[in-house]
């Protein structure tokens, strides 16, 4: 499996996650805007951030420019439906990636350089790739996840990678 391939199916998982979000979220948008502490990124931010980590490895990793699909209307008045939102930028961002001609070897790429935090970066393509993209991707991913467990949605390890399968009513606390 490519790391293509992998972002691809990941950012399937997390658009699956997002709709089960929003159908479980009674208080119109309140999940979205729940975090796991009060300096964290809320929810809807995670997926976003995700998204684009997703982006960022793929187009370095296939040579184009930078893009992203965030549309930036979190705004809070009341005319942005926010899981259209972000399903939008998933899926474009899905749809974009998929288009990509990445090569499977990427030794012989220029550095992945970026930003962590205020810190430039400049690592091997093969270490970018693997010690900072992916883990940051699935960093935020599992951010989502874990909040909206917080939030009392009830997900399990097949939502997450989409491979799990448990019995109804499986716990591992019985």
């Amino acid at each position: 499996m490519t790391v293509q391939d992998t972002l691809v199916h990941y950012l399937e998982r997390l658009t699956a996650l997002m709709e089960k979000i929003e159908r479980h979220d009674t208080a119109e948008h309140g999940i979205l805007q729940a975090s796991l502490a009060p300096d964290m990124f809320p929810l809807h931010t995670q997926a976003r951030v995700a998204a684009n980590f997703a982006l960022r490895a793929c187009c370095r990793l296939a040579r184009v420019p930078e893009v992203c699909f965030d549309a930036g209307d979190d705004r809070d008045d009341g005319q942005v439906n926010r899981y259209a939102s972000v399903r939008e930028q998933l899926d474009r961002s899905r749809e974009f990636i998929l288009t990509l001609s990445i090569p499977r070897d990427p030794v012989d790429s220029p550095p992945g350089e970026d930003t962590a935090g205020h810190a430039a970066i400049s690592l091997p393509m093969d270490e970018y790739i693997q010690a900072f993209a992916l883990p940051n991707f699935f960093f935020h991913l599992s951010m989502v996840y874990a909040i909206a467990r917080a939030e009392g949605v009830p997900l399990g390890k097949e939502d997450f990678d989409g491979y799990h399968r448990y019995p109804p009513g499986f716990s591992f606390l019985q």
